[in-house]
């Protein structure tokens, strides 16, 4: 396997601002964002002296308690229970447990928390292991997260009015995934709502054989500055930055146990109702694996996507403002774990809203395959060589920033396709269509390629073309190879990351197709050409799924 060829600083530099801005938002204490927690453990006498700590009643009727509740082996996972103020052993109320996302302290759900609290639910937000003041080390959504999970509703329950018939689980990010994969192995889970979180871990940062490079060293950098990061999760980085093949199956291995569409049998055994949430340009979790994982839930279920990159559609949700993803997530958990006839449950189970849309506006379909209502196939007729290891202009913006441009000023990454060098990139074009053309779900690449070395990666980008010439990004993806015979043509299916997108009626398709992005870890060789035919037995084409 060729080396890595992009440098971490950029992510690095990347992942310590965020986490430093995350603190600043969320008003910590300087002592407490310089300090490292210590990997402690909590006996059960320390749990219950925590859980008897001072209550806070604000006006609203809500109290607040800080408590340390011992997780799986004992570790001590630092906690908050908020609830009534007048909650007492003389009702059940429904519970809801939050997990923190990766490298997000406890407090990150207070907002949302304490809305829940005010309508009648006991909310336990807790920080994952191994960030900051919770004890052990970070698993990555391993089995000791999954295991914490049961234990803090145990505690819950011991501890809390909590009532064990009403139990569900929600989150953000990494507390979405976890909360999934806990839903598979703890059957008191009744609802889950998980939201800019993965169904398939190993597509997420590894897709099609090829490295996730800022979206990994974005979570690695900010691991390191808010946590303790296991052995085994140090020695997967070290070997997925440092392209070590020999190392595949073992990450695999490691994504697959990490990744709920592994466990999709005793989720739907156990028969939670779950809803799902993602943007379109999410940088780190793209949305592909929640929408097949979604069709294949047995249980009430609803997939809602929307513009936006990673978690920056729930974000002002969690500073307690007006958030339409938060709110259906309520309603959610009103459905299921209060019984309240809401009609979130009869409503069209997937909702999408278009990355060109203006205003809150979902399109509803009765599934995610009835959302296209046609694949319109553009042959890609010809032959198109390029020389690798040159960034030709085209590429899919950088991580957590360009979703979120796409978002809140409708501007995606760009490029001038008339620019385009031919040279390192391969630019195929549609005509102007006479109508608009409403792209809707996974376009998808067959292509045949002929390299000149054994190894290789590609980057398919499918872009909206104006009069001018200028392209806005509407999808992409990349696909690596190794170990192919130089000179021996290889076919090639690639699914492009799942969009919404209104292209214009007079504008034009155009796909490039080159072999550099900042995003991901290429493995061309210097000096490697890719050539990509469309035999008269094998013709290539792209299908574009499209709504009429």
């Amino acid at each position: 396997m060729t080396p890595a060829r992009k440098a971490l600083r950029p992510t690095t530099a990347a992942a310590v601002s965020v986490a430093v801005l995350a603190g600043a938002a969320f008003g910590l204490a300087p002592s407490v964002q310089a300090a490292a927690p210590d990997p402690t453990t909590a006996t059960a006498a320390s749990a219950s002296a925590s859980a008897s700590a001072s209550a806070e009643s604000t006006a609203s009727g809500v109290s607040i308690r800080f408590v340390d509740i011992p997780g799986d082996g004992g570790v001590k996972l630092a906690a908050n229970v908020v609830a009534p103020a007048d909650a007492d052993a003389s009702r059940r109320l429904p519970l809801v447990v939050l997990p923190t996302s990766w490298a997000l302290p406890q407090v990150e759900y207070l907002a949302q928390a304490k809305k829940l609290a005010e309508a009648g639910y006991v909310v336990l937000t807790y920080n994952s292991r191994g960030f900051w003041q919770s004890g052990g080390k970070i698993e990555t959504a391993g089995p000791p997260d999954i295991a914490d999970a049961s234990k803090v509703i145990d505690w819950a329950l011991a501890n809390t009015p909590a009532d064990p018939d009403h139990i569900g689980m929600a989150g953000l990010s990494y507390g979405a995934g976890i909360s999934l994969l806990a839903a598979g192995a703890d059957p008191r889970i009744k609802t889950v709502v998980a939201m800019s979180g993965w169904a398939d871990l190993v597509a997420s940062i590894y897709g099609n054989r090829t490295q996730h490079s800022q979206a990994a060293g974005l979570l690695a950098g900010a691991g390191a500055l808010t946590g303790r990061p296991s052995e085994e999760f140090q020695q997967i980085l070290d070997d997925f930055f440092s392209s070590n093949l020999a190392k595949e199956k073992d990450l695999i291995a490691w994504g697959k146990k990490r990744s709920a569409a592994a466990q999709l049998d005793r989720i739907n055994a156990n028969g939670a109702a779950i809803m799902l949430g993602n943007s379109w340009g999410d940088s780190i979790f793209p949305p592909n694996s929640y929408a097949d994982f979604f069709d294949k839930l047995t249980g009430p279920k609803r997939l809602e996507l929307r513009p936006g990159d990673h978690a920056t559609a729930e974000l002002t949700g969690l500073l307690g403002l007006p958030n339409t993803t938060w709110s259906h997530a309520r309603q959610w958990l009103d459905r299921y774990l209060k019984g309240e006839r809401n009609g979130i449950d009869t409503q069209a189970p997937v909702q999408l809203m278009s990355r060109t849309a203006r205003g809150d506006d979902y399109e509803g379909y009765p599934s995610w395959s009835a959302v296209p209502s046609e694949q319109r196939r553009v042959p890609l007729a010809g032959t198109e060589k390029i020389t690798a290891n040159h960034d030709s202009g085209a590429n899919a913006g950088t991580v957590l920033l360009g979703g979120a441009l796409d978002q809140f000023l409708k501007v995606p990454p760009l490029a001038s396709i008339p620019l385009l060098p031919r040279s390192h990139a391969a630019v195929w074009q549609t005509g102007a269509s006479a109508r608009e053309q409403r792209v809707r779900g996974t376009v998808k690449l067959h292509t045949t390629v002929t390299s000149d070395r054994s190894d290789g990666t590609a980057v398919a980008y499918l872009y909206d073309v104006g009069p001018l010439g200028v392209g806005k990004l509407i999808t992409n993806a990349p696909v690596t190879f190794h170990d192919r015979t130089p000179g021996t043509p290889f076919g090639v299916d690639l699914e492009l990351f799942s969009t919404a997108y209104d292209v214009p009626a007079g504008h034009r398709l155009a796909l490039v197709v080159d072999t550099v992005d900042p995003l991901y870890i290429e493995h061309n060789p210097d000096g490697a050409h890719l050539t990509f035919s469309s035999p008269a037995a094998d013709p290539s084409y792209l299908t574009v799924p499209v709504r009429d």
